[in-house]
């Protein structure tokens, strides 16, 4: 136990002191194997470790849906995505911001990360809602929140991370996460109407649009519309496997963008396949990283104390769901969500699993989680991520805008604490 507790004090000054995640979990996982077993083991326990997390099939679907959202942004379907939405509500007040909730729900579908829905909707959504004069804490708090949707709207990176680490089924945790990213959205969007009651100047209804301009806004996003249901569909259909869903969804997504006039010349084959490998191999070290501390935490027997202490404090399923909950919270001040699903969900999987917890339904609770800690201080890698694409946009102008959307995720978190079908009920129909 003592060496565990000694290598997550490591883990969180490293990470303190600016080195990357990935190459943190993965010294410390080794420091601290070498400690209990020797070097010569742990050197070549830890290239087999990788190696066989390397060689695992269910992982390839990582790269695939990433391609999917790299061809998706290189379409720049995002602008689309957003004319679309604000044909329906760009009229009301606060329109732009709901505009944006809608238009990164729609995007981060595709895309399937928070980030790169942040940074492209704050380059698309930013400039016209300065121009009308919204309020910088509305319109960066909107994208900045929004933006996490893509972490629970499917097909979702930390879904198919989560799905590896607690060997659940892959399909099932993409139909759980329909209905909370749902609500999640109707929650935003009430989040923002919330803000410009409190304040109607921070969000000024749009001009209306001409009825021609509005169905050639719609016209032009159906295409994304038919690959996410043929995506999903598929999965929820048992007509082909979410590695098999993510390979038909790259192709399409492709396709897409060669009909939209991108992807025309070899550069910007280059270039497109070059971005989606590198976003692939940052998270990939991540992932292996965090692995190799995750055997050397299991080496130190602190789940199996962990396991005791629970015992010992007779909790309920619930209540040990509560505990960890709470401690993602703490995590997510400094890690990012890859990272917190990775080093958190192997620690107390014993004890969830001889606790009886639902562990599809435990995904979604602390995915969710994770997405709140994308935008809480002091980290908030999505707040980060908007001030790094906007640098004249205020932190605490940011943080400020966000709070109505922390207010939203903690609502939607009670609500599936109190009625697990909202998590449940499509994967049992599967």
């Amino acid at each position: 136990m003592t060496p565990a507790l000694i290598g997550f004090a490591a883990l969180i000054l490293l990470c303190f002191f600016g080195i990357r995640v990935g190459f943190a979990t993965m010294f410390v996982g080794i420091v601290g194997f070498a400690y209990l077993r020797g070097w010569g083991p742990a050197l070549s326990l830890t290239g087999q470790q990788i190696m066989d997390d390397a060689m695992n099939y269910n992982l390839s679907v990582i790269p695939l849906f990433i391609l999917m959202g790299t061809f998706i942004y290189r379409a720049d379907l995002s602008r689309d995505l957003y004319r679309a939405a604000y044909a329906g509500f760009g009229r009301y007040r606060g329109g732009l911001a709901l505009s944006t909730v809608m238009a990164c729900a729609g995007f981060s579908a595709v895309c399937g990360s928070s980030l790169a829905t942040a940074a492209t909707m704050t380059k698309v959504a930013i400039p016209p809602m300065r121009h009308f004069k919204y309020a910088d804490s509305l319109a960066s708090g909107s994208i900045a929140a929004a933006g996490t949707l893509g972490i629970m709207i499917p097909p979702s990176v930390p879904l198919v991370i989560y799905a590896i680490i607690a060997e659940q089924d892959i399909g099932k945790l993409f139909m759980a996460g329909v209905v909370p990213g749902l609500l999640l959205v109707l929650l935003f969007l009430g989040a923002v109407m919330f803000t410009v009651w409190l304040d109607p100047k921070s969000g000024p209804a749009g001009e209306p649009l001409p009825p021609e301009v509005k169905r050639q806004a719609l016209r032009v996003v159906w295409p994304v519309l038919a690959l996410f249901t043929l995506v999903l569909g598929g999965i929820y259909g048992s007509i082909f496997t979410p590695t098999e869903a993510a390979g038909i969804g790259a192709f399409g997504a492709a396709v897409i963008s060669i009909a939209r006039g991108h992807l025309r010349t070899l550069d910007d084959w280059i270039s497109t396949l070059a971005e989606a490998a590198r976003t692939t191999a940052t998270l990939f070290i991540v992932i292996f990283g965090a692995l190799v501390f995750a055997e050397f935490i299991n080496l130190s027997g602190m789940p199996y104390v962990l396991l005791d202490v629970v015992e010992a404090m007779h909790l309920s399923p619930t209540g040990l769901v509560i505990a960890v909950v709470f401690i993602a919270i703490l995590m997510g001040m400094i890690f990012e969500s890859i990272g917190i699903l990775l080093l958190l969900v192997p620690v107390f999987l014993p004890a969830l699993n001889q606790a009886g917890t639902d562990m599809i339904w435990f995904g979604i609770v602390v995915v969710l989680v994770t997405e709140l800690g994308l935008i809480t201080p002091p980290i908030g890698m999505n707040v980060f991520v908007v001030k790094a694409v906007m640098p004249d946009l205020q932190l605490a102008n940011i943080f400020a805008g966000v709070m109505p959307f922390v207010g939203a995720i903690l609502i939607a978190l009670i609500l599936i604490f109190l009625f697990p079908p909202i998590a449940t009920l499509l994967p049992r129909l599967m």
